[in-house]
């Protein structure tokens, strides 16, 4: 005899549970901070320009800016050949100031990269 256990999660439990396990950056970095330094170097008016300028979506640049995204290495790269402003400048105009960067250990222990077992990611660029 087998024993189920059935989970009724509501809509409202499961964004919940979702929001708590997004990583908070409101403390750490601004990415709002960055995405304004970009608009003035590059003469823009708004993130719908901004949006064509990088080549990526206009809700992306809307995530970025309310925190539901972080600024990716793909991003700051695309960023970087618009801009020409280098990486680590990129990175203190949002307020990250580190000077070390990678995976920890506990991190790349339980990571799945190169065994073809994550998901590709949505495709962000036009």
């Amino acid at each position: 005899m087998s024993i189920t256990k059935e989970t009724n999660i509501g809509q409202d439990n499961l964004s919940e549970v979702s929001k708590s396990l997004r990583p908070d950056y409101s403390t750490q970095f601004k990415p709002c901070d960055l995405l304004d330094a970009l608009i003035n170097e590059l003469g823009l008016k708004n993130d719908a320009a901004l949006s064509r300028a990088l080549e990526l979506t206009a809700p992306l640049i809307s995530k970025l800016r309310s925190q539901a995204a972080p600024v990716s290495a793909f991003v700051l790269i695309r960023m970087h050949e618009v801009s020409g402003l280098g990486i680590a400048e990129l990175r203190g105009l949002m307020g990250d100031h580190r000077k070390k960067f990678g995976v920890s250990g506990d991190e790349a222990k339980t990571s799945d990269c190169g065994r073809g077992k994550l998901k590709p990611q949505q495709d962000i660029c036009r």
